[in-house]
């Protein structure tokens, strides 16, 4: 490719070199028809078909350094075209990130034929965490607002994302609706394709109960607390809340009422019960 660059660029020297020589017959050419023009004013001194003449030979010197100018221009777009398929040779990354995968290496024939992937780029200093957010959150989305989380890799650290776009849109399978973060990774200690644990601000409709986890008993057919009615049990149905590290929500019971800490089924509806510290108020 470079031999042939420089054959381009030897023939717009020479087509320059004729153009040079168009200009000078030219000149002459023009000089001859002034000269002749000056002297046949006097009628009878130079015949008029030898001034025609004169001025045919300028037309066609003007023609010819036309001709060489188009010629000049045609071979420098061919040495432009070359230059450009040369700039093909080098690929510049659109971003600035590091190569995570590399298919060919340096000295490998790539054939332009062919749809080769090079390397793959991951920017990873400026990430995108994507969220699918339960329906019933959807609510809690603020833009902009600042969203921890953190990833089994760095589980001793925190970090943030500040919510940067939305969907608009629930995933029909899973009721979701895809939010999306912007996380900056100055340090690099994130990685593409991490799954982070995120702790999702949300709106409650109402005030809910907090109850220990282990209150809420979660059969096939339903979800309860057992409640002391009179030293007796009584399953109650609750619904489930946000739950906040060990402890769950209740959004049925009342303030005041006392339920079994460790429930489970085999405390059957009716059953006597006593007064103890299993017994959260």
């Amino acid at each position: 490719m470079n031999a042939q660059i420089a054959e381009a660029e030897s023939k717009v020297q020479a087509a320059e070199a004729d153009r040079l020589q168009a200009e000078a017959q030219l000149a002459a050419a023009q000089s001859t028809y002034e000269r002749m023009k000056s002297a046949a004013e006097p009628p009878g001194a130079i015949a008029g078909n030898e001034v025609i003449q004169a001025e045919k030979q300028v037309d066609s010197a003007k023609a010819l350094l036309n001709s060489r100018q188009q010629a000049i221009q045609a071979m420098e777009g061919a040495v432009r075209w070359l230059r450009d398929l040369q700039a093909y040779l080098k690929i510049s990354a659109p971003i600035e990130g590091v190569v995570t995968e590399r298919m060919v290496h340096p000295g490998a024939l790539v054939d332009p034929g062919n749809d080769v992937t090079l390397p793959v780029i991951q920017q990873i200093s400026h990430l995108r965490l994507v969220v699918p957010v339960p329906e019933e959150d959807v609510s809690g989305i603020v833009n902009g607002a600042s969203v921890p989380f953190q990833v089994p890799a760095w589980p001793e650290r925190t970090y943030s994302g500040n919510l940067a776009r939305i969907s608009h849109a629930l995933d029909q399978k899973i009721r979701t609706m895809a939010i999306e973060l912007d996380v900056m990774n100055r340090d690099g200690s994130l990685a593409p394709g991490m799954y982070p644990t995120v702790k999702w601000p949300v709106r409650r409709s109402r005030p809910g109960l907090f109850v220990p986890k282990t209150s809420v008993v979660t059969t096939t057919e339903r979800t309860f607390v057992i409640r002391d009615q009179a030293g007796h049990a009584e399953w109650v149905d609750v619904k489930k809340g946000v739950g906040e590290e060990d402890r769950g929500s209740d959004r049925e019971s009342k303030p005041g009422e006392k339920v079994v800490r460790r429930a489970t089924d085999e405390t059957r509806d009716g059953a006597p019960i006593q007064p103890s510290p299993k017994m959260v108020r």
